[in-house]
């Protein structure tokens, strides 16, 4: 599993998202760093319409206008790529693709890169069974390195045992880009299914890691929604850090939550003998023990 900021030609790889929201963050920073290298970035959309990823891409920051008139960037329907001779064809989509890479280097871009949603597949279209037959000799094409391929599954629409086997069709996986990725502190987000934004915490909160650590309160104080922040591997969070996490719970806005989950008994302890547990957005999943008074 790798930060999308790391795929480069010659990869294909899988997305396996669980909200929207993660899937932007991951494909809009596909698009965009194909376009700051010089590539070709072609998307192929099943839902929205084009329109609509034009719109979030543009949202994204990307120069979505610019782009399009220059020919770094085209945005298509599945029925106008996977299907576009009426059926899911393996050989037609390969050879298709290799011409459009060969045109591509012709044209004087550095490569081809591609991502398309593939939530079609689960409609009953013919060839769409013959999907996972694309998928694993597709990898040849990309692995000779003028081209890269990221390919979106909705966890949520796809049946497990089938997506499963989808993601083992690909040499890799990616996910979102880490907000944190010293090697003191790596915070590593993702979305649940119904947007919430789960943080995971990986290292130790200290004063060496504390600007790091401010960044992402700051980023989850102004994620829009409740946020989770996963504790279960991080090693320790000295004082200062408690206090920065109680104080961006209070910064949460229209009533959402910073809930924090598997806290260590030193954590919860802390957080009560001080009083930031009764800190307003805050929420400790598993609830904190009681003070005893000797």
């Amino acid at each position: 599993m790798r930060q999308v900021k790391d795929v480069r030609l010659g990869d294909h790889v899988c997305l396996a998202f669980a909200h929207e929201a993660e899937q932007r963050a991951v494909a809009g920073a596909f698009v965009s760093a194909g376009l700051d290298r010089g590539e070709r970035v072609m998307y192929f959309t099943d839902d929205p319409a084009p329109d609509g990823v034009r719109d979030w891409l543009a949202e994204a920051g990307v120069d979505v206008s610019g782009a399009v008139a220059s020919g770094r960037l085209e945005v298509l329907t599945a029925a106008d790529s996977y299907l576009g001779p009426g059926r899911f064809d393996p050989d037609l989509m390969i050879a298709l693709l290799r011409t459009t890479v060969g045109d591509s280097l012709a044209a004087g871009f550095a490569g081809l890169r591609v991502t398309g949603e593939m939530s079609w597949a689960l409609r009953e279209l013919p060839g769409a069974e013959r999907l996972e037959d694309y998928e694993r000799r597709v990898t040849g094409l990309f692995a000779e390195g003028d081209s890269a391929a990221l390919c979106q599954y909705d966890a949520r629409r796809f049946p497990a045992h089938r997506l499963t086997g989808l993601r083992c069709c690909h040499p890799g996986e990616v996910r979102m880009d880490d907000l944190a990725d010293g090697e003191r502190l790596r915070v590593t987000p993702s979305y649940e299914p119904g947007g919430e934004l789960v943080l995971r915490l990986r290292g130790t909160i200290d004063r060496n890691t504390a600007p790091a650590w401010h960044a992402v309160l700051d980023h989850a104080a102004g994620a829009g929604g409740d946020v989770w922040v996963d504790l279960s591997e991080l090693e320790f969070i000295d004082v200062a850090g408690t206090r920065a996490l109680a104080r961006a719970a209070g910064r949460m806005s229209d009533g959402h939550r910073l809930r924090v989950r598997h806290a260590s008994a030193a954590l919860r302890k802390v957080l009560r003998l001080t009083g930031w547990d009764g800190a307003t957005g805050l929420s400790i999943e598993g609830g904190l023990p009681p003070v005893t008074r000797p």
